[in-house]
C-alpha cells in the first residue's frame, strides 16, 4: 500500500474501498461533515472505471433545467425509469436516484466545487417509452486543468488515452474526421483534461482538500465483523484498517472475473473496456459476511469491436458508436441480414447480439459486423483508420460485396439484396424495416449535413466495401450487492448490516435491466454516494446548497467551460 495524501493511520471513522466517482463522492460528502477518511484503490492509478468514461450524469429535474425553463418532474422521470428498467427495478432504489439526484448535483456543485455543462438536446434513450424526454437530463463535467487541481497527484489518475474533448463537442461535430485535431493537441499540451478524468479529478481535488487520505495498491480482501458490525477491512498484505463508523464498498464490477461473468451474466460476454482491477472483490468480500445480492444478470451492455486496444496491457474492446449510426452504415448478422436499428441506444442494441454459444442455433445473429462502402470511409473513416492509409487488420475489405460476404462468412446473395433493400429507401430517408432515423435519438447522431434527406440514412454503393466485426461487450457490470435507499448493504433477510455501504457497478443498479440515457451509470452511482456519505454522517439528504460555497470557491479556477485560458 502506498499513500498519496495523508500519512498512515491505523483506524478512520469512513474505510472507502475504490475511487471512481461514487467512491469519491461519498468521501468527500463524509469528509465535509467531518469524518476521517481514507480511499483505498486496489490498482496503481485513481478513478476506475470512472475516469475512462464520458463522465456523463442523467439527473431528472435538475435545477439547471429548471433554469432554463424546461419541464420536467421527478414524478414524470419516475414513470420513465419504471418503464425503462422493465419491471425490475425495486422502487426504493428507483425513488432514491430519481428524487436525490439533484440533491446530491446542488451539493457536489455547490460545496464540493465541481462543474458542469448542461446539455439541453441530448435526448434520453428511449423515446418510445413514457415519461422520455428529448433532452434536459444530462450533464456533464466542464473541461478541468487537472494539474492545478491536483498538481503532482494528477499524473496517479487514470487517463481514457483520448483527447481532451467534451461530449457535447463529439456530438457536435461528429465523426472523427471533423475533429479540430490541432484545437486539441493544444489543449492537452495545456493540461485541460475532459470527460471521465475531469470528473474524477474535480471529486478528487474536493476529498483532498477536505482533509480525505488515498492510498494505492491497497487491495481489499475480507471485511472485519465485530459486535453485530463491521469494523474495518483487511487488505490482502495483511495489513487491517479498522473504521469507526463504516466502511464504503465501490470496488467496480466483476467483468474481469470470467468465472463469475459466466456463471451469472445473463449472456456471454466477449469484451469490455473498464479497468482489468474489476474482478468482483466487493461482491465477494459483502458475500462472505451474508449480505444480499440481486441483478446479477445484468451489465452495462454495448457492441464493441476488438481492433487491438489495451489497458494495462490487457485486451479491452472498442466502443462503436457513429461507426455504425452514421448515414451509409448497417449491421447486419451470420446470415447476411440487418436484425436491428442500427442507431438505437448502446444497451438495447447489444441485447440484440446477446447469447450463449450455440453452434446449432441458427438464428443467432452472431457474428454480426457492421459494413461501410468506401464513400463512408472518405468522409468519416472507420475508429482511428483514414482512407488512403492501409486497411488495418480489424477491418475486411472487398472490392465487392459478394467478396466481403466470403471474406465474413455470409451468404452473397442475402447481402447484395439487404444492401439493395436499405439504399433504395436510405435515400428517401426511410427505414420501413427497423425505423432507423425515426426518433430524436437516431437523429442526434447522424450527420444532419449529409446528402440525403435522413441524419441517420445513406445509401452504400461505392465500393471497396468494409466489415468491422461486433461483439457483445459491455462498460461494467451493473448488478451485484444489494442495499437500500440510502446505500446501506442488506443482508439475506433484507435487513442493513450495520456498519456496511455499497454504491456503484459493485452493487446491483437502481435501473435494473434498463438504461434511462447519457449518464445513467454515474447519476445514480454519485446520488447513492451522495447518500451513504450523508447517512454516515448523521445528517438527513436535504443540505443547505448556499452554505459552504466558499470553500469550493477555490476549485473554480481550475475548472473551465471554454478550451483556452
Amino acid at each position: 500500500m502506498k499513500y498519496l495524501t495523508g500519512s498512515p493511520r491505523g483506524t478512520y471513522d469512513v474505510v472507502v474501498l475504490g475511487s471512481g466517482a461514487g467512491a469519491l463522492t461519498a468521501a468527500a460528502t463524509a469528509a465535509r461533515a467531518g469524518k476521517s477518511v481514507v480511499v483505498l484503490e486496489k490498482a496503481s492509478l485513481l478513478g476506475g472505471t470512472s475516469a475512462i468514461s464520458g463522465g456523463m450524469l442523467w439527473i431528472a429535474a435538475n435545477h439547471h433545467a429548471r433554469e432554463a425553463g424546461f419541464e420536467d418532474s421527478p414524478a414524470t422521470a419516475l414513470d420513465y425509469v419504471r418503464a425503462v428498467s422493465r419491471g425490475r427495478g425495486r422502487e426504493e432504489l428507483l425513488a432514491a436516484a430519481v428524487t436525490h439526484g439533484d440533491t446530491m448535483l446542488s451539493f457536489v456543485e455547490r460545496e464540493l466545487g465541481v462543474r458542469f455543462l448542461y446539455l439541453d438536446n441530448f435526448p434520453d434513450y428511449r423515446q418510445d417509452l413514457p415519461g422520455s424526454v428529448d433532452g434536459g437530463r444530462t450533464l456533464e463535467p466542464q473541461l478541468a486543468y487537472i494539474t492545478d487541481l491536483l498538481g503532482d497527484l494528477a499524473a496517479h489518475v487514470r487517463s481514457d488515452g483520448r483527447a481532451p474533448f467534451t461530449m457535447q463537442e463529439y456530438e457536435d461535430w461528429g465523426a472523427f474526421t471533423r475533429f479540430p485535431w490541432d484545437e486539441l493537441d493544444a489543449r492537452a499540451e495545456a493540461g485541460l483534461v475532459a470527460k471521465g478524468r475531469a470528473l474524477v479529478s474535480m471529486l478528487l481535488a474536493a476529498s483532498i482538500r477536505e482533509g480525505a487520505h488515498v492510498a494505492v495498491k491497497a487491495r481489499g480482501e475480507r471485511l472485519i465483523y465485530s459486535g453485530g458490525r463491521v469494523t474495518g477491512v483487511q487488505l490482502d498484505s495483511g495489513e487491517q484498517i479498522d473504521a469507526n463508523e463504516a466502511v464504503v464498498i465501490a470496488t467496480g464490477g466483476f467483468e474481469w472475473n470470467r468465472a463469475l461473468a459466466d456463471s451469472m451474466l445473463a449472456s456471454r460476454l466477449y469484451t469490455m473496456c473498464s479497468p482489468p482491477t474489476n474482478e468482483g472483490d466487493g461482491l465477494r468480500m459483502a458475500q462472505r459476511i451474508g449480505a444480499q445480492t440481486r441483478g446479477t444478470r445484468e451489465a452495462w451492455w454495448a457492441p464493441m469491436s476488438i481492433t487491438g486496444d489495451t489497458r494495462d496491457g490487457k485486451p479491452i474492446g472498442t466502443l462503436l458508436r457513429f461507426e455504425r449510426q452514421g448515414p451509409g452504415s448497417i449491421m447486419v448478422n451470420r446470415h447476411g441480414k440487418r436484425f436491428a436499428n442500427e442507431s438505437q441506444n448502446y444497451n438495447d442494441l447489444a441485447r440484440c447480439l446477446q447469447s450463449w454459444d450455440s453452434p446449432n442455433n441458427t438464428t443467432l445473429n452472431t457474428p454480426a459486423h457492421v459494413i461501410v462502402d468506401q464513400s463512408y470511409l472518405e468522409r468519416y473513416g472507420i475508429l482511428a483508420h483514414r482512407a488512403g492509409e492501409p486497411t488495418p487488420d480489424y477491418l475486411i475489405e472487398g472490392a465487392t460485396l459478394e467478396e466481403l460476404a466470403a471474406k465474413i462468412g455470409v451468404p452473397a446473395e442475402n447481402l447484395v439484396a439487404t444492401v439493395e433493400r436499405f439504399n433504395a429507401y436510405a435515400v428517401k430517408g426511410e427505414d420501413p424495416d427497423f425505423h432507423r432515423g425515426e426518433t430524436a435519438y437516431d437523429k442526434y447522431w447522424g450527420d444532419g449535413g449529409n446528402a440525403w434527406p435522413n441524419p441517420s440514412l445513406g445509401p452504400l454503393e461505392l465500393g471497396p466495401f468494409y466489415a468491422l466485426e461486433v461483439v457483445n461487450g459491455a462498460f461494467g457490470t451493473n448488478g451485484g450487492i444489494a442495499t437500500d435507499g440510502r446505500a446501506q448493504v442488506l443482508d439475506v433477510d433484507g435487513v442493513p448490516i450495520r456498519g456496511l455501504f455499497a454504491v456503484g457497478n459493485v452493487t446491483e443498479s437502481a435501473y435494473a435491466a434498463g438504461y434511462p440515457g447519457a449518464g445513467a451509470t454515474l447519476g445514480p452511482l454519485m446520488t447513492m454516494g451522495y447518500l451513504a456519505g450523508r447517512t454516515i454522517a448523521g445528517e438527513p439528504a436535504a443540505h443547505d446548497a448556499g452554505a459552504a460555497a466558499g470553500p469550493a470557491d477555490g476549485l473554480a479556477d481550475a475548472v473551465l467551460e471554454g478550451a483556452t485560458r
